[in-house]
């Protein structure tokens, strides 16, 4: 699959786009904590989806047998920081969902989607980007030139 097949997602993806990320949270072992959480969702993802502008984006390969599928996705923030030496606009780019239907494989989709999310994150002006890798994914990250990191990161629930 070449970079030329991947496109970004727009508000009509965002019930396939929600399609594909409950497959990664399954295939994560964590599933829906709601029954209708995806119904939930909706409103807000294609609100974000249509705004082109925004620091939200996903990118989408369609999938490769099935019509009217999305195969593969690749989705990502920009979120500020205070700026520093490394990255002195504040921009730091977050990967959070890379997923592909189990069917769909092999054919080089989340490579195709992750290159053009990172494509995206330089156009922002973004010079670090973070995310979290199953073991799986792991040799793609690395071939894109990801590297493992010491992380002392802490998360408190609010609700």
């Amino acid at each position: 699959m070449d970079h030329g097949t991947v496109r970004r997602a727009h508000a009509d993806d965002a019930a396939e786009v929600l399609r594909l990320r409950q497959m990664m949270l399954e295939s994560m072992g964590r599933g829906p904590t709601a029954a209708d959480w995806q119904n939930a969702s909706l409103p807000e993802l294609r609100k974000r989806l249509a705004d082109q502008d925004g620091d939200f984006a996903v990118f989408v390969a369609e999938h490769p047998s099935l019509a009217g599928r999305l195969g593969t996705m690749a989705a990502g923030t920009v979120d500020y920081r205070i700026g520093n030496p490394v990255s002195p606009l504040g921009n730091r780019g977050h990967v959070f969902g890379v997923v592909t239907a189990p069917d769909a494989r092999r054919a080089g989709g989340a490579r195709a989607c992750t290159e053009a999310l990172l494509d995206w994150f330089r156009e922002r002006g973004v010079r670090q980007v973070d995310l979290g890798a199953s073991a799986e994914a792991e040799p793609l990250y690395t071939s894109l030139g990801f590297t493992r990191r010491p992380d002392p990161a802490m998360r408190l629930d609010l609700f």
